[in-house]
């Protein structure tokens, strides 16, 4: 039996997945990846440390399920997104790339968002730090060598598609997130490059999630057992793939994910720009389809962060929590660990843990992180409301997903159902597994991406709802009032 391979370059690891023509997971692998911080705001990860993971992961399979690896016929990427790698003549990393996280180039996004609405509505949203164009600003005046070296940009995955066919390529979901694809037009905006002062040529060539991207190359099929010559789909960034891997394809239905970061997308049938509501509006990883999406910076690394500060690992403060079930927390958390993007689209706001008193225990901490990050949620649904889009339910992934009552304290502040599927903690090597399928061009879309069976239900329950409603106007009211001070961070 044939099967496919997902490989999905994350921030926090590296996964890779076999899926069998039943749709079926034969084996998997995960490889971690660490994170660079070398200056406060930045964040950074070096391209080859990504592809050590890959041959980690590869390594495993190939150890694990020798003959699925050997079967596989396609293979499909995803990745982190807005991630700029930048190569020189040689195709080597000039630098370790700038991430989505980072936030350095605040000055360098005013400048471009400063081009107004009309050219933001064409890029899908208002240009903020963590997007691609603005750090290739950023580097034009402090790292001019750099950037005047720069002969390729590539995004995160593409950097393994290089390594795998030899192929310079991204697909158009994953180029959405640079602020400089025309996303109506699923190709590069000439005003968008003429802003940050990149020519046409220094960009890789596009194709669709579901097209052959390349070939895999004779000595890394070699190394792996796997035929030569297989192609390698376009693929997706994380963000639609994890879509794809749940169904979330068509208008109607949509997607959480509370993973490192945090978002709420929604597929739409046409493109419905909304930038002044700071929605993203981006292509999907299938071909005449796109999304709108609200984006947070902090998700569930925000627990784990807590879990530190009290001296828990997280699994231990999660069971001390739930076993407490207590009622909703008076402390009020703001998550903003690492800025936030919607709806505030500020680089520079930072966490606050306010209302701690003598009694105030971990536990405590951890309810009202798990809360904080919840409400941001509440943020997005209004976020997309405001841009045309209505949530009436949600496929839930990600980590923090998996606590029962983290997904009851999101199905109550969103005031929809929260759904966990079978396999769905799969994420987006599950969704590029499944566009490797399809470049094959031997089956629909609609017959590939199924939603998986479903394993959970939270539904909103109307106490903790009524419950809730008060503690986010509270928790908006707190970024208001703290937001003054987080300002002289930005002069």
């Amino acid at each position: 039996m044939r099967c496919f391979l997902g490989l999905d370059i994350g921030t926090s690891a590296v996964k890779a997945i076999l899926v069998d023509e039943t749709g079926g997971a034969r084996a998997e692998a995960s490889s971690p990846l660490a994170l660079s911080r070398p200056r406060p705001g930045w964040s950074e990860q070096h391209p080859d440390a990504w592809w050590q993971a890959v041959e980690a992961t590869l390594d495993a399979l190939a150890a694990a399920a020798p003959a699925d690896l050997s079967a596989v016929a396609a293979i499909g990427l995803s990745g982190q997104m807005h991630g700029a790698v930048l190569l020189g003549a040689d195709d080597r990393p000039l630098r370790a790339a700038i991430l989505w996280n980072d936030g350095r180039a605040t000055r360098e996004a005013r400048t471009l968002a400063a081009r107004g609405d009309e050219l933001a509505g064409r890029l899908g949203v208002r240009a903020m730090p963590g997007l691609t164009a603005p750090k290739l600003l950023w580097l034009a005046v402090h790292e001019p060598e750099v950037f005047a070296a720069l002969r390729t940009l590539l995004l995160p995955k593409d950097w393994i598609r290089l390594k795998l066919t030899g192929e310079r390529v991204t697909d158009t979901s994953d180029a959405a997130g640079t602020w400089l694809l025309d996303e109506a037009r699923r190709d590069w905006d000439p005003e968008a490059l003429d802003a940050v002062g990149l020519a046409r040529d220094r960009l890789p060539r596009l194709v669709e999630g579901t097209d052959v991207s390349g070939r895999l190359r004779a000595e890394v099929a070699a190394r792996w057992g796997m035929r030569p010559g297989i192609p390698v789909a376009g693929g997706a960034g994380d963000s639609p793939a994890g879509a794809i891997g749940l169904g979330v394809v068509d208008e109607g239905t949509a997607l959480l994910n509370l993973g490192t970061s945090a978002l709420l997308l929604a597929p739409t049938g046409a493109y419905r720009p909304n930038a002044a509501h700071l929605v993203h509006a981006f292509c999907h990883g299938l071909p005449g389809r796109w999304y709108q999406m609200a984006a947070m910076l902090n998700g569930a690394s925000a627990l784990a962060w807590a879990a530190g500060l009290v001296g828990r690992e997280v699994g231990d403060l999660v069971a001390e929590i739930e076993a407490r079930d207590a009622p909703p927390a008076d402390l009020l958390f703001l998550p903003y660990l690492s800025g936030e993007r919607t709806p505030h689209d500020d680089p520079w706001a930072r966490g606050v843990l306010f209302g701690l008193d003598p009694t105030t225990s971990p536990a405590d901490v951890g309810r009202a992180v798990m809360e904080g990050v919840a409400f941001t949620f509440a943020d997005a649904v209004a976020a997309l409301a405001a841009a045309g889009t209505d949530i009436r339910r949600v496929d839930a992934i990600g980590g923090g997903t998996r606590s029962r009552l983290w997904a009851r304290i999101l199905a109550a502040v969103m005031n929809v159902p929260v759904v966990r599927r079978k396999g769905g903690d799969k994420g987006p090597a599950f969704g590029a597994a499944r566009l490797a399928r399809l470049c094959l061009g031997e089956d629909r879309i609609a017959d590939v991406c199924v939603s998986p069976p479903v394993d959970a239900v939270a539904e909103p329950e109307p106490d903790l709802v009524a419950a809730y409603g008060e503690r986010v106007e509270r928790f908006r009211r707190l970024y208001g009032a703290v937001k003054g001070e987080f300002s002289p961070r930005r002069n």
